[in-house]
């Protein structure tokens, strides 16, 4: 098999060849594209496709966290605390949303399931080796875990930022992760109470046939009122704060090397530099200037949540103003109030 595999690449035009494509790439790429049409049969039903992309980061998580040295349940409570907050938000997104909460789901592409399952796994396997008390030294910036702590626990005189920073990640979490599910909650029953009127409507001949989710396909626009008097998307907003909340909190994981349970493992604490990419320097910038460590992964993680959002908010409004107009808008911000570009 892997003799097969290491044949079929090797076979393969290199990289400069599709650049401008020679015929042989041009080949390669028309074999490929051939079988696209087949590919749009791959649906997974919504629940199922979206449990499975949700699950897999806990999963993976308490894998990766159960075969380290220390294991989950030797790792200081800050680093266990923090994997609790995680863990509860995907119970929540993989399991309650769909399966309890949501009228309807839009059947899911498999290519999609499989990007957001490897966007997951990514994600869980950054905060595992983060959580397990690995050190990773950023290029240029001081950010060191270890001193930060040492220092801050040696301060008694009088609370330092970095003991207070958990405390108020914390709340923002729980603030955040019952604002996001308020607002979820809230449009569903928007989704429900409109699709009973639309039934109510009909007569018995044109009533649904059984077996029909007469949710589907039931799109209505919030009123313009609590949560969504001034912005559509509250839910991605409040999401935002949960995971700003959860890298606050982050602060104070432990790195392996001030675990007392490590013994010979504290050689292994310390991974190579980190070249950071441009948008995490701002973070890095501030955690020196601080004096707190920098939490790369769950920053990483807020990064990603607001810009895998922000488009489709963006998108979202548009559709809203194409489908309900600028009256039904009512001059609200996607995630921004009252802003109707943002």
């Amino acid at each position: 098999m892997g003799t097969a595999l290491s044949t079929s690449w090797a076979s393969l035009p290199s990289i400069a060849e599709f650049f401008p494509p020679t015929p042989a790439a041009y080949t390669t790429v028309l074999t490929i594209f051939q079988y696209f049409p087949v590919s749009s049969m791959f649906n997974i039903p919504g629940q199922v496709a979206w449990c499975a992309m949700e699950i897999v980061g806990p999963i993976n998580l308490l894998y990766n966290l159960s075969q380290t040295t220390p294991s989950l349940t030797e790792l200081p409570a800050i680093n266990q605390l923090v994997a609790t907050l995680y863990c509860v938000h995907y119970a929540n997104r993989a399991v309650i949303s769909p399966f309890f909460s949501a009228p309807s789901m839009s059947p899911i592409h498999i290519f999609v399931m499989v990007s957001a399952m490897g966007f997951n796994w990514l994600n869980s396997f950054c905060l595992a080796g983060w959580l397990s008390g690995y050190e990773i030294p950023i290029s240029g910036f001081r950010t060191n875990g270890a001193e930060a702590l040492v220092s801050s626990s040696m301060s008694s005189d009088s609370l330092s930022l970095v003991q207070i920073l958990p405390f108020v990640g914390t709340a923002l979490f729980i603030i955040g992760m019952a604002g996001n599910i308020y607002s979820e909650t809230a449009l569903f029953r928007f989704r429900r109470e409109e699709a009973e009127k639309r039934v109510g409507k009909k007569s018995d001949d044109k009533a649904p046939a059984g077996g029909v989710n007469k949710f589907h396909k039931v799109y209505v626009i919030p009123p313009a009122k609590g949560v969504f008097r001034s912005i559509l998307y509250p839910h991605y907003v409040f999401e935002w704060l949960e995971w700003t909340g959860f890298a606050l909190a982050g602060v104070v994981v432990f790195p392996l090397s001030l675990s007392t349970k490590v013994g010979t493992a504290t050689s292994a604490a310390v991974a190579p530099p980190l070249r950071p990419a441009p948008w995490i320097i701002p973070a890095a910038w501030a955690a020196d200037r601080l004096g707190v460590p920098l939490p790369l992964p769950a920053v990483l993680f807020a990064i990603n949540a607001v810009a895998n959002m922000l488009p489709h908010a963006r998108w979202g409004r548009k559709w809203y103003v194409e489908k309900f107009g600028e009256k039904g808008v009512a001059g609200r911000g996607a995630v921004v109030p009252w802003c109707e570009w943002m």
